[in-house]
């Protein structure tokens, strides 16, 4: 077990001394550089580098005195930090990357894919809207089961980001025979929405850019989705993702203009 912690120490930057001090150290909560060289097994001639270089890393605090006394910092505190700085980092290089591939993408021919199946367009779906760095317009006519959650959690990062999102959307769908609220799903979420009478289609565009629609066959009376039948056609084409986002705000702006 002890192995296993000191390797996911290790991925947050430790040496192995440093590890099985900051492991003792938990063990101790504070102690002096002696009671901790003898606790951990690290060699006294390197204890006082090693905690240190802890102190630095913010995993111990040192007390002044003779001698230096060494508390532990909690582990939860430590690690909620350092899940922080790495996800703030992975964040920084998936915008790097992203921007050095669309960088290539408008250096290429833009073509136009058919997806089939609902995994693929809702994984299209939240890719596209990763990329927005301004708006993410939506016509939202049925949603399919278990995308809302997937949805809402990119919508929000986005949001945090500064981005605005945008759904004009039917009051409910049918999917596979199973009612949802589209409007209802929405409620609790930062996503600016308004009910509108829509066929039963979806579309996403982000920054007027890029745009996928979504098509499916429907059965019954209550024009419920058949959703191993959808099909989504992903545009890249700049003039005609601009054109269905100038119209979508033509909608909204109305809208907006009818609640005042």
């Amino acid at each position: 077990m002890q192995n296993k912690t000191v390797d996911s120490l290790k991925k947050l930057g430790l040496s192995t001394y440093q590890a099985l001090v900051y492991i003792s150290l938990t063990y101790m909560i504070s102690g002096t550089a002696t009671d901790i060289s003898l606790n951990s097994n690290v060699p006294r001639s390197k204890i006082y580098d090693v905690l240190k270089v802890l102190s630095e890393k913010g995993f111990v605090e040192i007390e002044r005195g003779r001698p230096l006394k060494y508390h532990v910092v909690p582990p939860t505190e430590v690690f909620r930090h350092y899940k922080d700085k790495i996800l703030e980092e992975l964040e920084e290089s998936e915008m790097e990357l992203n921007y050095a591939y669309e960088n290539q993408l408008s250096k290429t021919p833009a073509p136009i894919w058919l997806i089939h199946g609902t995994d693929r367009i809702i994984k299209k779906e939240l890719e596209i809207i990763s990329r927005a760095k301004k708006t993410v317009n939506i016509r939202m006519g049925f949603l399919f089961k278990n995308e809302i959650n997937q949805l809402i959690e990119k919508f929000e990062k986005q949001i945090n980001r500064g981005i605005e999102v945008n759904i004009l959307a039917s009051p409910y769908s049918y999917v596979d025979n199973k009612k949802i609220n589209i409007i209802g799903e929405f409620k609790d979420s930062k996503v600016n929405i308004m009910k509108a009478n829509l066929p039963f289609v979806k579309m996403i565009v982000r920054d007027g850019k890029e745009m996928i629609h979504i098509f499916t066959k429907f059965s019954g009376k209550e024009r419920s989705v058949i959703s191993n039948t959808a099909i989504g056609v992903w545009n890249q084409y700049e003039d005609i993702a601009k054109n269905y986002d100038d119209r979508f705000f033509n909608i909204w702006n109305k809208k907006l203009k009818n609640k005042v």
